[in-house]
């Protein structure tokens, strides 16, 4: 079994299509550590549509292929569409970020995803998730990674959500 984590981001019918996310990620792979979710301000996006991002870390035998096709089905699953400008709205955008340790290119797969070191909506709640995990490239710990973070413009902040009547994020 590896250690799996995914970000998962939608800025259309955003409570709607986390929570479906979160029901498949559950249903389909058991328990779920999931990190608070965060609104942030799209990042290249013409549309100014605000994101909800958050990570999900879990367990899995699966090969990284089939992790991949499982996503894009999910995604498809929820409305997103081929064929249409990369930074386009989405209602579910869902990314393999890290199999266990593994790293290099698997089933057209690159991992660790190089997002989670370029992106706040990636690294934050990866950091806030898992602070003494390490990157499988760096060997420092996610929490280290943020703390030298450079934010600049990619403005992010914790938001209210509830998932199976729990919550499972807050406002600070």
């Amino acid at each position: 079994m590896a250690r799996i984590t995914v970000s998962i981001g939608s800025n259309i019918e955003r409570d709607r299509h986390v929570r479906a996310c979160l029901d498949a990620l559950a249903t389909t792979f058991g328990s779920l550590a999931i990190s608070r979710v965060f609104e942030s301000e799209p990042v290249g996006f013409e549309d100014g549509r605000n994101f909800y991002n958050l990570v999900v870390a879990f367990d899995s035998d699966w090969p990284v292929g089939e992790l991949q096709a499982w996503c894009k089905r999910l995604e498809f699953a929820n409305g997103r569409r081929k064929g249409v400008p990369k930074f386009s709205p989405r209602t579910l955008d869902i990314d393999l970020l890290t199999v266990g340790d593994l790293t290099g290119t698997y089933d057209e797969v690159e991992l660790p995803r190089d997002e989670i070191l370029k992106h706040a909506f990636v690294l934050k709640p990866l950091a806030e998730l898992l602070p003494d995990a390490r990157h499988p490239l760096t060997g420092k710990t996610y929490h280290a990674h943020w703390r030298e973070f450079e934010a600049g413009q990619q403005r992010l902040w914790p938001v209210d959500f509830v998932w199976q009547e729990r919550c499972i994020s807050a406002k600070d």
